[in-house]
């Protein structure tokens, strides 16, 4: 990997990048509401489920989208994945803000052209955009999906910043396993024009959250 290319990778996944995903929790603020997480153990069985299931299926989309497969189908395939409707709400809505960001630092006409979708199709055009692959891309998916979480999860209830930056340490690995497992099935997809091969795993409980979530008037987190 090329200096420059391990310089994007960073850039993309820093939450500092203003793509909005500082105003989400990824579920945590209703998990904690509901007793489901309170400390860094019950925050890591969080982030490791979260990493497992929508995870997996955001990293596996976004490598598809920096694969070449059409954004339109793989935006519906993000859709049938997302029961939710304040989900899949959320999830344009850091969309749109992602390529608005993507497209004040890199002028790619693939990024000029693009609709507004889903953020994990977005993430992978833009990570095409930039001059990063599939496997990269779906790296930096795995890597937000556990890393805002735990952001949210250190305002929320005042965790020790170190005990729960270890926890993202230990799953690193599982990291690298399931951005590994993403890119294989977005290379089978491409490579046959199927989204269907791609993962669908999903945490009911995560769109029962979110649903909670968004009906409350009063929340640090925008979902």
């Amino acid at each position: 990997m090329g200096v420059a290319v391990y310089a994007t990778v960073l850039l993309l996944a820093d939450g500092r990048f203003p793509a909005g995903g500082h105003a989400h929790s990824g579920g945590v603020e209703a998990a904690v509401a509901a007793g489901a997480i309170g400390d860094p153990a019950t925050l890591a069985a969080f982030l490791a489920g979260r990493l497992h299931t929508t995870g997996l299926t955001g990293a596996a989309l976004a490598a598809a989208a920096a694969g070449g497969l059409d954004p339109a189908r793989l935006d519906e395939a993000a859709d049938a994945r997302t029961p939710s409707p304040a989900l899949r709400a959320a999830s344009r809505r850091l969309g749109r803000q992602l390529l608005r960001a993507a497209r004040a630092c890199w002028s790619d006409p693939l990024l000029a052209g693009a609709a507004e979708a889903h953020h994990s199709v977005v993430l992978g055009l833009v990570a095409r955009a930039a001059g990063l692959d599939p496997a990269q891309a779906a790296m930096i998916a795995a890597h937000e999906s556990v890393n805002g979480p735990a952001t949210a999860a250190v305002r929320l209830l005042g965790l020790d910043p170190y005990q729960v930056i270890a926890q993202l340490a230990r799953l690193a690995p599982a990291v690298d396993t399931v951005a590994a497992q993403a890119t294989e099935a977005a290379a089978a997809a491409v490579r046959s024009g199927e989204v269907d091969l791609l993962p669908s795993a999903s945490a009911p409980l995560l769109d029962l959250y979110a649903e909670r979530h968004d009906s409350w008037k009063v929340k640090l987190f925008a979902s």
